[in-house]
C-alpha cells in the first residue's frame, strides 16, 4: 500500500493527503521532512548513508545520514527523533538535536520543506540493511575539495553546500556534550 503524506500548497497551507507516489516530482504537493546531519565528535568528519537498492528514490547514492518524511501530525523534531531511532538505532533519549537550518527543496524528484538538525555522535550505528547499505564518516575537507558528486543524491549536494556556508565543522555543541 502506498504511504500517505500530508501535503501543503506553496504558501504552506495544508491541502490534504496524497500517496507517496504522487508527491515525488509534483511541485504542487509539498510534504514535510526532517534531516539529521551527524558529525563525529572531532568535528572533521560527517556521516553519510548509502541508500539501499530497495529505496525508491536515487538508490545506491550517498545521502544525509538520517532523514525522512513526517508522519501525520508529527512535528519536525519528533519526526527526526523517530527516524534517528528507526534508521540508525539511536535512542531519542540519547540524542540532542540542534536545529541548524530550514530548506525548501523543489526539483523533479521531491518537493519538500525540510528542517535540518545537527547531532554529534561517534557511531557505531545499527541500521536496517533493507533501507541502508552502508553508513560511513567522510572527511569534511575531502568533501569540500571534491569535484565529482555523481554518487551523491542531488539533495545532499545542496545540503552540504549550505553546511559549508555555516561552517558546520566548528559548530559549538550544547554544554552537555
Amino acid at each position: 500500500m502506498d504511504e500517505l503524506f500530508e501535503v501543503f500548497d506553496t504558501d504552506g497551507y495544508p491541502i490534504g493527503f496524497a500517496p507517496r507516489s504522487r508527491c515525488h516530482g509534483d511541485p504542487s504537493l509539498i510534504h514535510r521532512t526532517s534531516h539529521i546531519v551527524i558529525l563525529h565528535p572531532d568535528r572533521r568528519r560527517i556521516a553519510l548513508q548509502k541508500r539501499s537498492a530497495r529505496k525508491d528514490i536515487q538508490p545506491g547514492k550517498w545521502d544525509t545520514a538520517v532523514g525522512g518524511h513526517l508522519e501525520l501530525g508529527e512535528t519536525h523534531l519528533l519526526g527526526a527523533l523517530r527516524e534517528l531511532e528507526e534508521e540508525l538505532g539511536i535512542s531519542s533519549d540519547a540524542a540532542e538535536l540542534i536545529p541548524i537550518f530550514e530548506d525548501k527543496i523543489r526539483n523533479e524528484i521531491e518537493s519538500e520543506n525540510v528542517q535540518v538538525y545537527l547531532l554529534i555522535h561517534p557511531g557505531p550505528f545499527a541500521f536496517d540493511r533493507d533501507e541502508i547499505d552502508e553508513v560511513a564518516f567522510f572527511e569534511i575537507e575531502d568533501l569540500q575539495r571534491r569535484t565529482d558528486f555523481s554518487d551523491f543524491t542531488d539533495n545532499v549536494v545542496r545540503e552540504l553546500d549550505k553546511l559549508w556556508k555555516i561552517d558546520v565543522a566548528h559548530f559549538s555543541p550544547p554544554p552537555s556534550l
